[in-house]
């Protein structure tokens, strides 16, 4: 069968779009804390923001009488400004001069904690808020401890609304070394603790001159400080196998490299099958040959010999090879309204693979609304 599709998605850019440095932060903490406001901020100080959508929002903020609200770039659905509460994980995009950033806002209630899990389990980083008046809260302590569960160690501390207390630098002190102290019993060390007035735009992108006695990074300066962690010489080479098409007589494994890079004429292994090969081609859509692929390139490999691996294999340099096998053990946030059960079969995914699983044994359980 011929597929008339594309391998990888267009962009403006080509080549140059995929090959940029993106990394993904979570913002999370307690509702009303400003993490929508936050976001609106990095936006407004990144140049984001286009002028009609400040007008809108202006807008929308006489008609009720409240004053500009930055937070309304994230709480778009009609439902969330109703309510003023962001329910859902969004995400979306902003740039330094260094990377490319997906934000995800990620909900602050209790009543929307999987829907937190489910932003946060992508980010390779965070921005921890709270309210440097009310201090460490229940939902704070709660995030942080799923942070840590969920291995994200890049974190960067932001104490908000000092505008409220004329700045005052013992304010921020006493969240400061409530926060730390917590952070340790978690194994967490933040990067940095930053003293921040998102509705003002203080230390968001600039230090601004009412907080003198602060001489460490601004928001933007600490997330520039974080490591790519996806980075392609940080991790070993792997492109789980999307879909397989065949043109002119070649078949091309499409899909995205997750992981690491490879070049044209490396050696490379799919597993679970265990053909190997050499790689003939990188091709980017539409009709571009590459001499490599790395970490976030959506691209199409033909290979030296004939070959019938399908979608779910993953393809790996044959000198770095994954381990294989039938038993696992991990860490599992449960979103489902029936219960997780022992002995149950269960049909396991993994990027593009789908396999039958069994639960053998339930060692340790944890409730994420109570902890």
């Amino acid at each position: 069968m011929k597929h008339q599709g594309r391998i990888a998605p267009p962009g403006k850019n080509g080549r140059e779009m995929k090959t940029a440095e993106t990394l993904k932060i979570v913002i999370v903490g307690h509702v009303d804390h400003g993490k929508s406001t936050l976001i609106g901020r990095l936006f407004h100080d990144t140049g984001m923001i286009p002028e009609t959508r400040v007008a809108e929002i202006a807008g929308t903020c006489e008609r009720q009488g409240r004053p500009f609200e930055y937070a309304y770039l994230m709480d778009a659905l009609e439902e969330e400004r109703d309510q003023n509460v962001t329910i859902d994980t969004a995400q979306t995009f902003f740039k330094t001069d260094k990377r490319t950033y997906v934000i995800i806002d990620a909900p602050g209630h209790k009543e929307f904690l999987k829907n937190m899990i489910t932003g946060a389990a992508s980010a390779d980083a965070a921005i921890l808020l709270l309210d440097g008046v009310e201090g460490v809260q229940e939902q704070t302590r709660r995030h942080a401890y799923l942070l840590s569960l969920l291995g994200i160690r890049q974190v960067v501390v932001a104490i908000n609304k000092l505008d409220m207390v004329d700045y005052d630098r013992q304010v921020f002190q006493r969240t400061e070394n409530d926060i730390r102290a917590f952070l340790h019993t978690l194994d967490i060390t933040p990067a940095s603790v930053v003293p921040i007035s998102a509705r003002e735009g203080d230390n968001i992108a600039s230090p601004g001159d009412r907080m003198i006695w602060y001489g460490g990074p601004t928001i933007l300066q600490a997330l520039d400080n974080f490591a790519n962690v996806r980075a392609e010489t940080g991790l070993p080479f792997r492109f789980p196998v999307q879909d397989v098409y065949k043109w002119d007589n070649e078949r091309i494994y499409a899909g995205r490299v997750e992981t690491g890079q490879v070049k044209v004429g490396d050696p490379v292994t799919f597993l679970p099958s265990g053909r190997q090969t050499e790689v003939k081609s990188i091709r980017l859509w539409p009709n571009e040959d590459l001499a490599q692929a790395r970490a976030g390139e959506c691209v199409g490999f033909t290979f030296a010999d004939e070959l019938f691996a399908e979608r779910g294999e993953v393809l790996a340099r044959s000198d770095d090879l994954p381990t294989t096998v039938g038993e696992i053990k991990a860490s599992l946030f449960w979103l489902a309204r029936n219960s997780f059960v022992k002995g149950k079969n269960y049909r396991l995914k993994l990027a593009t693979a789908e396999v039958d699983a069994t639960c053998v044994a339930i060692e340790e359980r944890l409730d994420s609304s109570t902890l």
